[in-house]
């Protein structure tokens, strides 16, 4: 099956990332957001992605308008109809990806294949609540979009190998590595990496080191590009807090239960650059 046209649900940080790099690499893009506000900020976002690739010589200006050239923006579901796949990158809650998709599938040609971009809610529990299950796969990308390389193509028992193949081509031709997860919460990449956040936090509640010095020493010595408090502040504490939630449902395991100080600072308004503050102060932000 080849993909030309792709729907792209959500133009937040992670939808608007998604449908710029589907719309560089060749295909029909378009996206869609619940209101006309929410949709100009998000096309404004890849606008200035665009033209900042431009400025930094990673982008020919001839490439960036032929980009923009393919990428339309909508409210209405119904204008993904004639899409071969649509991505969903909406808010991370399992009843809303699911009205959402319950909604799609009435509107989109039955060839389509459907994908989530969730980051801990297992894709059967999606696919179910449409028609096509066999159809139904997870690609989750990786903040920021168009620099991280990786996307984990997830199959469940009741995808086809038709569309999982057409999955891994996909992800190819936007110039990602694909790599095979299962379908578990948080796939390879979140089930390794919040444990190893989480106990960071542990960590310094226990009075194991500062933050400071806890960065550096993942830093330093083991050559990672940044500790977890730096990390944590960048993906958020709210969103580290939810994704642990969800995990430690899934799993009963200690080692994915949020610690209290994360909590804490979550119920403070500490969420990290997004707030201003978080383990570490973001002035401007």
């Amino acid at each position: 099956m080849k993909i030309k046209t792709v729907g792209v649900l959500g133009c937040g940080l992670m939808g608007a990332g998604i449908a710029e790099v589907c719309a560089k690499s060749g295909h029909d893009t378009i996206v869609r957001e619940l209101s006309e506000s929410l949709l100009d900020k998000g096309l404004a976002r890849i606008h200035r992605s665009l033209d900042k690739a431009v400025e930094k010589g990673k982008l020919e200006a001839e490439e960036r308008d032929k980009a923009l050239g393919r990428l339309t923006g909508t409210v209405a579901l119904a204008d993904l109809a004639g899409c071969d796949l649509v991505i969903e990158a909406i808010v991370e809650n399992l009843e809303e990806k699911r009205k959402t998709f319950e909604a799609l599938d009435g509107e989109v040609q039955k060839p389509a294949i459907f994908a989530s971009n969730t980051s801990s809610l297992t894709i059967t529990q999606l696919a179910v609540a449409t028609q096509r299950p066999d159809r139904f796969v997870g690609l989750h990308f990786f903040n920021p979009v168009p620099v991280m390389k990786l996307v984990e193509v997830v199959r469940t028992i009741l995808t086809s190998d038709e569309a999982y193949d057409a999955a891994l081509v996909f992800c190819r031709t936007l110039g990602k590595e694909p790599i095979a997860a299962r379908d578990n919460s948080g796939f390879i990449v979140n089930r390794l990496l919040v444990p190893y956040l989480l106990d960071a936090i542990r960590a310094l509640e226990e009075g194991v080191g500062s933050v400071e010095d806890i960065d550096k020493g993942m830093q330093l010595g083991t050559g990672y590009p940044m500790g977890p408090f730096t990390l944590l502040d960048f993906v958020g504490l709210d969103t580290t807090l939810y994704i642990a939630e969800i995990m430690f449902d899934e799993y009963r395991e200690k080692r994915f239960a949020p610690p209290p100080l994360l909590k804490q600072m979550v119920t403070a308004g500490r969420l990290g650059r997004k707030s201003g503050r978080g383990f570490y102060d973001h002035p401007g932000k």
